[in-house]
């Protein structure tokens, strides 16, 4: 459907400076294993680029293999995002400890990847003008939280990119009023 209206997918970090009116971006955190084998094939058929954050050292969820992110990193169509280390919640984290979750799974994802990680999620969608900080000061070129909203000019929010969740159980109009609407 947002190919047939026209819609140009990038990545996040190609998303700040496109000049593309309908450009999107798809994006995935935690970088479960589904990934893989549900999203990749549907974004190779379409030649759909999307955003995966991963989480490298999260507990208890089927993850991503490296061979699985070194196919999708080589198809040009995904680029990985830092996540975190562990999934932690930033915000009820001292600022030293998140300072290396944060820096640690930069330096995770571009040693599984082997290309610089510009982007962040905030575990949980949570953040406050520390971890903006934080955040910038690890060197990532934005950051996207869980705010659901279409704005204009990403670039004034590089480091507070609002998100429009979508889900399987949503009919057609719901998916069309979430992404005109951001709702």
């Amino acid at each position: 459907w947002l190919k047939q209206q026209g819609y140009i997918f990038c990545t996040v970090s190609e998303l700040l400076t496109t000049s593309q009116p309908k450009a999107i971006a798809i994006t995935f955190d935690d970088g479960f294993a589904n990934n893989y084998h549900n999203a990749f094939p549907l974004l190779k058929k379409y030649q759909a680029k999307a955003t995966i954050y991963l989480a490298p050292e999260i507990a208890t969820i089927d993850k991503l293999t490296t061979a699985q992110i070194t196919e999708m990193q080589d198809s040009g169509l995904i680029e990985f995002g830092a996540h975190s280390i562990t999934h932690i919640n930033l915000l009820q984290t001292a600022a030293e400890p998140a300072r290396q979750e944060i820096i640690g799974s930069k330096q995770q994802v571009e040693a599984l990847t082997g290309v610089a990680c510009r982007s962040f999620a905030y575990p949980f969608g949570r953040f406050s003008d520390e971890t903006v900080e934080l955040v910038s000061a690890a060197g990532f070129s934005s950051a996207v939280t869980t705010k659901k909203k279409i704005i204009a000019n990403l670039t004034a929010q590089a480091f507070t990119i609002p998100r429009i969740s979508t889900h399987g159980a949503m009919d057609s109009m719901q998916f069309y009023v979430a992404v005109s609407r951001g709702r």
